[in-house]
Order: structure tokens, then C-alpha cells, then sequence
């Protein structure tokens, strides 16, 4: 029979397809095995109100052999098959799909088949890795079976076959090795198991193939045993994935090896959430809090993402626009027959479905945090020490676009509980007559309980949230206020009413003391002012509102170029002997009353953890001052 030729559109659309469509050529045989299935599903369906198909859902399968003498790769079904005009119509035009007619023809049925295939290029993937592709197939109900032989894009020629079997073969010759591809792999068995257990395991169909296995010959002795090889049928893929079980019939454990296998991880998953949904948009979810932080997770190198597939076939392996940032930690699968797919099934449109499936997942990850930290403290705490500061890093992002989603999920250290705790509990245990939810930040726990700013506060019973983190005072930033109570600095702000008049009030007693120390720090200090906020300690460094200096040693680390700076306000204790000392100096010796001034200066330096300009000279000042 004389070639036919393709179409001259699907000529061009081949050549696209075979050198750009597909990015990776493994996916060839989750093509071929999907349309396998989609033959399968079609006679099943077909059974249903047929009983001279003979068949029932347990008889279908489809089976894999791997010839590497004659490099030949074939995949086997006992499916609906094609006759003449089908193959036409499916392998004659290209993208055009039998699968998606079928869908068509029976409607709101096809919710029952698992059929996949939607856009008719799949078939034609396999020439990525094959030279020539021949298909055997008789059609159910057809007496006839044809023979479609290709060898790409020259063309095409259908003749008719024997066959016994309603059923079709796609049989593909591999393409022989080059220096940059080893299409050898392809028929080898270990390669063809991992890619069935990729992307085609949950295929509803058992997927066979015959395996070399070794054992111990019989009669062998024990110390000196002799093996033998031998083959067995082997099916591949598991069928029925975990999530499209009924929850109540899995266990814990189970749950927790299907984690451990499908992510690699070493540690099982803190929680587990199933989620079906049907309406708008019909998917099944399984969701895993890890355990464990991996040990990319703070790096640009970590991907996150859920495994995105299809009736069971993997289409993505992470889907990242099903997670928002503030969740990339989550690990799982989604698995929707409404997704509207590209013609390579492997990029998604960014449609309607996609969206409301991602924004279902937030709110359900959302609310299992939620009854974490309300029915299991300990839990969450630990959940919170892994993957607590991304949680921060959300609030911060996209200009506080999540904080009030994530602002009730939240954990600081208390100064008075000793231990995390959630700003909802911090809101119920405030005194009636206090405006503010305090917070200091610093380097450590240990280098806040220290800090002057803190000791008045600290006495009289005043709990406050201790930021040990940089992300920490962003957030606060970003929140502003929580329950209606503004957040206010114990280091940088006012903390009570009145103070700037009692402030004011002190500047005025001592107005000469003030002066000389601001014109003997000159530039270095934006003010030097009396402190409200000291009770044992002589001296404290402040900066206002805005840019804080556990915010400016972050700058410093990550922009040293940008050299962005808080402004710094000394702030004096008038009560205490070391402020006496200096005003009386400052009468009676200027020279000494300035180096006073640049001892508490550069004190006030040290206690805020900023760096000395010139250590030895402080050193030598103290020294000095000691003679």
C-alpha cells in the first residue's frame, strides 16, 4: 500500500512535538500507557451494557516487553483497539483525539471511565526515542485487524494484519545511541520500572512485565550455593493510589510509608490531611506536614510544590502554584479529572480550577495548624521550631498581604510565661489598663532578659514578647496592631503616657549636663536626653521609630554597601551615681566630664551590640580613667 501523508499541519505540528513540546523524553511511555488505559477504560465501559464483551474489570490489562536484541519496545493492551477509519481519524491527524470524542459521546459519564487522554498528540511522543513505530489493532466487534507502520513525519501507511485478539500493540524500534543520548535505557528493565512507577502507578489497570529474578538452585549445599536466573510476570504499578481510599480504611502507618517512600524522607510526617472535595471543582488531596526540616529548606536550592496528577497519572512532580510561599513546607498530591491540561500534559493553564483548588488547600493547611497549636501545644511547638519562621517570612511578604491569615498561627518567646506562646494568649493575660503589646529584640533570650530597656517592665510584671529572630520586628512592623493592641518596642519607643513630659521635665533640671554631652558626641548621637525607661542602669542607646538596630545589623550583613544606619539617641539615667559623677564633671572638669561622655557613649554602644568605631581607644579611655 502506497504512504500516506500526514496533513501538512500535522507534519509541522510532529516536527514541533518531537523537538520541543516535550522536555523530557522519559515521558514518552506515561503517553503511550495512558492511551493503553484509555482503550481499556473505553471496553469496560462498553461491558457495562454489552455482555458480548466477555470481559470484566479484573481481566483488563496491559503489559510491557522490552526486545534488546532487535531494540524493539512494546506495549500491549486488551483494550477497545481501531479499525481502519479510527486509525485515520486518531493516528492520520495529528491532535486528534479519540479519547476526547469519547468523553464528548458520554457525557457527565466519563467521571466513571478514568479516561486521560484529551488532545490526541500523546501517541506521537514516542517518536521522541523511536525510529519507527508499528501498531497492531483490531477493533471490538470488528473481524478485521490493521497494521499502521511510521517512521515519523514522511508519512504513514495502513495495511491490513492478522490478529486474534481484540486489542492493540504499539510496538516502537529504538532509536540507536549518540554521543548525547542513551536511548538503550529505555529497554532496559530497571529504567522501564522506575518510569511506570512515576508517572503511570495509579493507572486503574495492572501494568505487567516479565522480570529477571535470581534464586538459590535447589540441592545446592548452604556453603557453596549455585544461582539460577529466571523470569517472572511482575505487575509494576500499585493501581489504586492511597488518597482516592476511603480515610477510615488507612491506617496511620500506612500513611506515613506512603511519605516516606514517595519523599524520601527518613523521618514520618508531624500531620497527615486528606482532603476530598466535589462541586465546582472534583480533586483528592493528600497532604503531609514533615517531621523534619530538610536540609535545603532555608536555601535557594529547596522546590516546593505538590505532585499534580491526573486520574491517577502524574503530571507535575511540583506543582508550586498549589502552594502559597507561607506553605511551601507541605508535601503531597493532588490528583483532579477537571484540570484543564496543555497539549503536553505537563504545563497547566493557569485557570479557574487551579485556583480554587489552591485556595482550598490554604485554608485547610490553615485550619489543621490552627487545631495543632489549640489541641496539641507540644505538637505545634515542634512544628514551630522546624518550619515556625516561614510562617514570619509570610506575614512580612507580598507588603502583609497574609497577616491577618497567619497572625493567629504565630509563637513568641514571654518573658513571664518563660516559654512560646501565641499572641491570642499574650492579648488575654494583659493587665485591663494596658494599651500595648510590648516586645524587645536582641541576639538571644539570654541577651534581652540583660538589657536596661527591659528591667523597669520586667519588675513590675509587664510580660514581653522577646524577637530572637530578624525577621521578627519586620513582622511586627507589618502587623502594627493584633486584636486592636498596637505593638510597641521596649528598646525604641515610648512606653507609657506622659513620658515625654516627665522626660521633658528632667531635660530642663539638668538642660547644661544634656548640651555639653550632645556637643561631645557631636555627630554620633542624633540627641542625648534624659530616660524614663532605666531603673539600675546608667545608660541606653534608643532609635526610635522606624529603622531598629537589630534591623540595621541585618542591613550590615546582607547590604554593607547600602551602610543603613538607626538613629541613635542617648538616653541617661539622672538617678543613677554614674550620671552625678558626670554632671559634677561637668562643672568642675570638662576635659574629664568628655571622657565620660564617650565612656557611656560607647557602654551604650556595647549593651546594644552594635560595634565599637575604635576598640582600643575605648580601651585606653577606661584605662585612663582608672589612673
Amino acid at each position: 500500500m502506497a504512504k500516506r501523508q500526514f496533513k501538512a499541519e500535522s507534519k509541522r505540528l510532529l516536527e514541533l512535538m518531537i523537538n520541543s513540546i516535550y522536555t523530557h523524553k522519559e515521558i514518552f511511555l506515561r503517553e503511550i500507557i495512558s492511551n493503553a488505559s484509555d482503550a481499556c477504560d473505553k471496553l469496560c465501559y462498553l461491558a457495562l451494557t454489552d455482555d458480548g464483551v466477555g470481559l470484566d474489570r479484573g481481566d483488563f490489562r496491559i503489559e510491557i516487553t522490552a526486545d534488546k536484541e532487535h531494540r524493539l519496545l512494546t506495549v500491549r493492551d486488551n483494550g477497545i483497539g481501531m479499525d481502519k477509519e479510527d486509525l485515520e481519524n486518531n493516528l492520520g491527524i495529528i491532535a486528534s483525539s479519540g479519547s476526547y470524542r469519547f468523553k464528548q459521546e458520554i457525557g457527565e459519564d466519563t467521571k466513571d471511565t478514568g479516561v486521560i487522554g484529551q488532545f490526541g498528540v500523546g501517541f506521537y511522543s514516542a517518536f521522541m526515542v523511536a525510529d519507527h513505530i508499528t501498531v497492531s489493532t483490531r477493533k471490538y466487534g470488528a473481524e478485521s485487524a490493521y497494521l499502521w507502520q511510521s517512521a515519523g513525519a514522511d508519512g504513514y501507511t495502513i495495511t491490513p494484519c492478522e490478529r486474534d485478539q481484540v486489542g492493540t500493540d504499539i510496538i516502537m524500534h529504538i532509536k540507536a545511541d549518540t554521543e548525547e543520548e542513551q536511548y538503550s535505557e529505555f529497554l532496559e528493565t530497571w529504567k522501564l520500572q522506575e518510569l511506570v512507577r512515576k508517572y503511570s502507578d495509579y493507572i486503574r489497570f495492572p501494568i505487567r512485565m516479565e522480570v529477571s529474578k535470581t534464586r538459590k538452585k535447589e540441592g545446592s549445599p548452604e556453603d557453596q550455593p549455585e544461582y539460577e536466573t529466571y523470569t517472572e510476570e511482575e505487575t509494576l504499578n500499585s493501581m489504586v493510589p492511597i488518597w482516592q481510599r476511603p480515610k477510615s480504611e488507612v491506617t496511620e502507618e500506612e500513611y506515613h510509608k506512603f511519605y516516606r517512600d514517595k519523599f524520601h524522607d527518613y523521618a514520618d510526617p508531624q500531620r497527615c490531611i486528606a482532603v476530598s472535595a466535589e462541586g465546582a471543582v472534583t480533586y483528592k488531596a493528600l497532604l503531609f506536614i514533615p517531621g523534619a526540616t530538610p536540609y535545603d529548606y532555608y536555601t535557594k536550592d529547596y522546590e516546593k510544590g505538590l505532585q499534580l496528577y491526573s486520574n491517577g497519572v502524574l503530571i507535575m512532580d511540583k506543582c508550586a502554584d498549589l502552594l502559597p510561599e507561607h506553605f511551601r513546607f507541605i508535601r503531597g498530591v493532588v490528583d483532579s479529572p477537571d484540570l484543564s491540561l496543555n497539549i503536553s500534559r505537563e504545563l497547566l493553564q493557569h485557570d479557574r480550577q487551579l485556583k480554587v483548588i489552591a485556595a482550598n488547600l490554604e485554608k485547610k493547611i490553615k485550619a489543621e495548624l490552627g487545631k495543632m497549636l489549640n489541641e496539641d501545644r507540644e505538637g505545634y511547638e515542634a512544628f514551630w521550631k522546624n518550619f515556625g519562621r516561614q510562617l514570619k517570612y509570610g506575614v512580612v511578604n507580598e507588603y502583609g498581604r497574609h497577616k491577618d491569615l497567619l497572625q493567629d498561627l504565630l509563637l513568641f518567646y514571654s518573658s513571664t510565661e518563660k516559654k512560646l506562646t501565641p499572641l491570642g494568649d499574650y492579648v488575654t493575660r494583659m493587665r485591663e489598663d494596658q494599651k500595648f503589646l510590648y516586645y524587645a529584640a536582641g541576639e538571644s533570650l539570654e541577651k534581652i532578659d540583660k538589657l536596661p530597656q527591659t528591667e523597669l517592665l520586667r519588675d513590675s510584671g509587664t510580660e514581653i514578647l522577646y524577637f530572637t529572630e530578624e525577621v521578627d520586628e519586620f513582622c511586627a512592623q507589618t502587623l502594627r496592631t493584633y486584636q486592636e493592641k498596637e505593638f510597641r518596642s521596649v528598646l525604641d519607643q515610648e512606653l507609657e503616657e506622659g513620658a515625654k513630659e516627665k522626660a521633658q521635665e528632667a531635660a530642663d533640671a539638668h538642660k547644661e549636663t544634656f548640651g555639653f554631652v550632645k556637643e561631645a558626641l557631636g555627630e554620633q548621637v542624633k540627641e542625648v536626653k534624659a530616660s524614663v525607661r532605666l531603673k539600675s542602669h546608667p545608660v541606653c542607646l534608643t532609635a526610635g521609630e522606624g529603622l531598629s538596630f537589630e534591623m540595621e545589623k541585618y542591613f550590615q550583613a546582607i547590604q554593607p554597601e547600602a551602610a543603613l544606619k538607626a538613629e541613635r539617641t542617648l538616653e541617661l539615667n539622672v538617678e543613677h551615681p554614674a550620671f552625678q559623677a558626670l554632671e559634677a564633671a561637668v562643672k568642675e572638669d570638662p576635659e574629664k566630664a568628655r571622657k565620660y561622655a564617650e565612656l557611656l557613649y560607647s557602654q551604650a554602644l556595647l549593651i546594644a551590640g552594635l560595634p565599637l568605631e575604635d576598640p582600643s581607644a575605648y580601651t585606653d579611655l577606661v584605662c585612663e580613667l582608672m589612673k
